[in-house]
């Protein structure tokens, strides 16, 4: 049975919108590491910079991307490095964006982890760009795959259970929110696959 060609992608950046004049000049904060879980060869891999020309073959293969607020922030990051090849094009669940749509507002991915897998983030964004400068790479690298493992986690218990679940900030504890994503691609669905487990 062919595995579904699904990835869950999540970057670290090298700079602040301090750094770089504020949340209009994604393209200038650059990627410190990307890393990714891939379903297909069910296994983690964080690419360097001067791994980009694999993880751009791997993109190539147009994988649906699972990521938490990637249409938005991830891609137009990513995209500088990538002139020729439009990642917008790639098929997507960017998870916030539709938390962001079922409720509208915004919610951490610290937030729904804590909630719906009882785990918290191993640290803030400010860290791994610390740990880049600092040239902690093995830090830096743990740190962008427990991102890429809750965000994995969270997909496949929405896909599961039709919701996930985040902390309210006004302190009115847990909430949920509804969800329609679904552990396989439409080409799966259509040779009958069920499921990615």
């Amino acid at each position: 049975m062919p595995k579904p060609n699904i990835i869950v992608l999540d970057l670290e950046t090298k700079k602040t919108f301090e750094d770089v004049g504020g949340r209009n000049n994604l393209g200038a904060l650059g990627v410190s590491m990307v890393g990714v879980y891939s379903y297909r060869h069910r296994e983690y891999q964080a690419y360097f910079e001067e791994e980009f020309p694999k993880l751009l073959s791997l993109l190539s293969q147009k994988p649906m991307v699972i990521g938490f607020n990637q249409r938005r922030f991830d891609f137009p990051v990513l995209q500088a490095y990538f002139k020729d090849f439009d990642l917008q094009k790639l098929p997507m669940v960017d998870i916030l964006e539709d938390l962001l749509k079922t409720l509208g507002h915004r919610v951490s991915l610290d937030s729904v982890a804590q909630a719906t897998l009882g785990t918290r983030k191993s640290g803030h964004g400010l860290d791994a760009i610390r740990y880049w400068n600092t040239k902690e790479l093995e830090k830096l690298k743990k740190y962008c795959l427990d991102d890429v493992r809750i965000t994995k986690e969270i997909f496949e218990f929405g896909a599961k259970a039709g919701e996930v679940f985040f902390t309210d900030k006004f302190g009115r504890g847990k909430r949920t929110a509804k969800v329609t994503w679904e552990l396989v691609q439409e080409e799966e669905k259509a040779r009958g696959q069920i499921s990615l487990f």
